[in-house]
């Protein structure tokens, strides 16, 4: 039994249904169901005896007490967390609550429990913290990509809040021996993203005939990872990392935003042509750029590969090609998930600028 916590949003989803198809051991799943949480994530695995889903918050020190005595999982995936550096730019406070001083409870927890098992299953028992690699801060046009020794330099109030809690597990690893791994992804993306981020916005609205709202020059770059490669490196990483040990989890695709842009509106002039015979390149619109935007990631993830055989399977031709497909192939998901709790949050932290959602 494992505990995975954030397993109704993006990432967190992907892993729960990868974890679920790739054995036989169940996971409880901790979500607190905001508007990035969604439950129709979940579909295919409802009513499957080995996912139990709990509604709740990591914030919550008596549901985390109970869940982990009446479960005794050998493992937590931490991967609650606020995430989209504009809707933290908005509101930084629900950042600081649930990146900072939840998993402060979370760690806490875990702690207790740990402290607690038997000999066997104390030294068996993980706490994997997915992280980011806006951690480190920005990078210029030819400085080499963040390795897992680079200085924590965050610019935005999610970077900020998720550097703190990494330092956190960190502390909570060499104060009290809690035997962690930390993960620092790039750019995720794939089936189940929300619209807010910028591949599946680019979808979306090309699909909707709206501008596709790009920001600045568009010349961010990003490294892109295909979020079931994620998955992959998380499972490895649980089963063989040392500990105390951060991995960054990179899919050596650096590219940037425009490309992106681009190569999205090429499948779908190819997959999904416009009745008018246009390309979807012709909604493109060039918008303000975000404040503090950070000019490049790229992460150099040749230490997971080094010391656990790891590396992406998907490229990012191949990769981008399903994630297009996907939203092509489910337009009720996407119909449902800019409904209800989203939209609403949509409108209200929007609702001045509403073209700022384009981000990576």
């Amino acid at each position: 039994m494992i505990l995975v916590t954030g397993g109704a949003g993006f990432i967190g989803a992907n892993f729960v249904l990868d974890w679920i198809a790739n054995g036989d051991e169940p996971v409880v799943n901790l979500d607190k169901l905001t508007y990035a949480g969604n439950l129709h994530n979940l579909d295919s695995v409802q009513g499957n005896p080995r996912h139990i889903f709990v509604q709740g918050d990591i914030g919550d020190t008596a549901l985390l007490e109970r869940l982990l005595a009446e479960h005794q999982p050998r493992a937590i995936v931490n991967f609650a967390a606020e995430s989209h550096v504009d809707r933290s730019i908005h509101g930084p406070e629900d950042f600081i609550q649930t990146n900072v001083v939840g998993t402060f409870r979370l760690l806490e927890a875990a702690r207790q429990y740990w402290q607690a098992l038997p000999a066997i299953k104390k030294e068996a028992f993980r706490f994997l913290h997915v992280s980011t690699d806006e951690v480190y801060g920005t990078l210029s046009a030819t400085d080499p990509a963040f390795s897992e020794d680079n200085r924590y330099e965050p610019n935005s109030p999610y970077s900020a809040s998720k550097a703190a809690s990494d330092h956190l597990v960190r502390a909570w690893h060499h104060t009290y021996g809690l035997p962690v791994l930390t993960t620092n992804c790039s750019n995720n993306y794939g089936p189940l993203h929300f619209p807010e981020k910028l591949i599946p916005l680019m979808i979306v609205n090309a699909l909707a005939g709206k501008n596709l709202p790009v920001y600045g020059d568009g010349m961010q770059v990003r490294d892109w990872l295909y979020v079931r490669d994620h998955c992959s490196a998380i499972r490895r990483v649980l089963e063989a990392g040392r500990l105390g040990e951060t991995y960054n989890v990179g899919g050596w695709n650096e590219k940037p935003n425009i490309e992106i842009v681009n190569t999205v509106c090429a499948l779908l002039d190819e997959l999904r042509p416009r009745a008018d015979g246009q390309s979807y390149k012709t909604q493109i619109a060039y918008v303000t750029d975000r404040p503090g935007h950070d000019r490049r990631y790229a992460i150099d993830a040749r230490k997971i590969e080094r010391e656990l055989g790891w590396k992406p399977a998907e490229t990012f031709d191949t990769g981008i090609r399903k994630t297009v497909q996907w939203y092509l192939d489910n337009p009720e998901w996407v119909a449902q998930v800019q409904s209800g709790a989203y939209r609403e949050w949509v409108q209200k932290q929007y609702q001045a600028d509403p073209v700022a959602k384009a981000v990576a």
